[in-house]
């Protein structure tokens, strides 16, 4: 790993930023000079924990000890992670560099890159390392922000008008969105493995390179940020809500997982003699994934909005089945070698946070290689058409996901039960908040006839 001395001289330091992801996947710091970098990697730097607390425009929710009636709003201490040094592309030359931190001591139990960062650990313990990638879809306005809040956000212009799933015509006519999109991935090293055209106007999808440990979920937190920083420096607006109309498809965040081993690198969910290749520890750890995600469905969909994704006849999971190439199951195994054989969860919402979204899906499959846990049958044919097994059901609404969530053991043993506590506590607060608004749809239909 390189000393502060050498990034500083590497980036030709004047100024730098030093940022951490709150639970809702934003990025927050602040911008601090070269001397103030130099203290930063000795002493740390102090921010409140009640970033953990808040809704994505500041709304502060309840997290016990942090934004309660008993806080006292105290600083917690972030410490850098030099390995991730990278350049934002817009400042000017010696302002560039961005540094990744982490909250350290009792504040590490909220911060999601911490929570990420024990899993690993354990997985690492186990002999293994995961190696992943994401899928993370948006949809790209000609509309400014304040354009889009003139409109009460309604009659919202997309970028394209059409559904244009791959078409390379939208493509070619948006290419300077894709050229400055491959221009931004280079000096913030983003492994950006593709972009494309989704299925309704200016819907779009962008995917990363699969990699290992930290490294994937750092570039997906960053990539997320930064696009929407695109869009409004070009005129535009970009949003990660799941449902942002009830006229438009739902969006998401696919995880693509396997694991390898911690030493060497080899695959190990491969077994070129067993059905679809899948190894015994790739059955396990499958099995694990079916029986413990839907104790983490709030982590995968952590917004009031992002469960109108799952509302009927909009293309989301139907449970947490799975089968070979089948987008109609909650868990898609995909590949054929050894090198390209994995699982893909469907089930994480556009808006959901990559290091926590990964954190539950790697605990729930190391949890099932533990308990040597066996997957139930494929799913063939269409998923939506057919019976499920109820064990295999996730919870569809915010205060179940939230009761689920509280009452795993599982999920309290491997992420640490201040954070379970806390990050159902601050749901909770917003599913309180959003409890007492009358929507204008409920006005329309009710109001003059009841």
């Amino acid at each position: 790993m390189p000393t502060i001395d050498q990034i500083i001289a590497d980036h030709s330091v004047t100024y730098a930023t030093v940022a951490t992801s709150d639970t809702n996947g934003l990025l927050r710091g602040q911008f601090v000079s070269q001397k103030g970098l130099r203290g930063i990697a000795e002493s740390g730097l102090g921010m409140s924990p009640v970033t953990m607390a808040l809704d994505p425009q500041d709304v502060v929710q309840p997290l016990p000890g942090v934004s309660d009636d008993s806080a006292d709003f105290h600083d917690g201490m972030l410490t850098l992670d030099l390995s991730t040094a990278r350049e934002i592309p817009w400042h000017a030359e010696g302002k560039r560099l961005l540094i990744l931190a982490d909250y350290a001591g009792k504040e590490a139990a909220w911060c999601p890159r911490r929570i990420f960062r024990a899993v690993l650990a354990r997985a690492h313990a186990a002999g293994f390392s995961p190696k992943y990638g994401y899928e993370l879809e948006y949809t790209l306005f000609d509309e400014t922000p304040q354009s889009a809040r003139e409109k009460g956000y309604r009659n919202l212009r997309t970028a394209t008008n059409h559904p244009s799933h791959d078409l390379v015509l939208y493509q070619t006519i948006q290419s300077d969105w894709y050229d400055d999109l491959t221009a931004m991935c280079d000096p913030l090293k983003i492994d950006l493995y593709k972009a494309h055209e989704e299925i309704g106007g200016g819907f779009m999808e962008v995917c990363l390179a699969a990699g290992r440990d930290l490294e994937p979920a750092d570039q997906a937190i960053i990539l997320r940020n930064f696009l929407k920083a695109l869009a409004v420096r070009k005129g535009k607006m970009l949003t990660f809500m799941p449902r942002w109309s009830d006229q438009v498809d739902s969006q998401s965040t696919h995880i693509h997982m396997s694991l390898v081993n911690r030493d060497n690198g080899q695959p190990v969910f491969h077994d070129p003699s067993a059905p679809h290749g899948m190894s015994v520890t790739f059955r396990h750890f499958l099995g694990g994934l079916q029986k413990h995600l839907g104790d983490a469905m709030l982590i995968m969909a952590p917004s009031v909005n992002a469960y109108r994704r799952f509302a009927p006849g909009t293309f989301a999971p139907p449970a947490l089945t799975w089968g070979f190439e089948n987008r109609t199951t909650g868990l898609r195994i995909v590949g054929e070698s050894a090198a390209s054989l994995r699982v893909e969860n469907r089930l994480p919402g556009s808006d959901s946070n990559p290091y926590l979204t990964a954190a539950a899906m790697l605990a729930a499959g190391l949890e099932g290689i533990a308990r040597q846990t066996e997957p139930v049958p494929e799913c063939r044919g269409n998923g939506y058409a057919q019976d499920i097994d109820p064990d295999l059901l996730f919870p569809r609404d915010m205060a179940s996901s939230i009761a689920r969530f509280r009452a795993s053991d599982m999920l309290r043993d491997w992420l640490g039960a201040p954070f379970v506590e806390g990050f159902a506590s601050t749901r909770q607060g917003q599913l309180d908040e959003f409890a007492r608004k009358v929507p204008d749809v409920e006005l329309a239909r009710f109001l003059e006839l009841s």
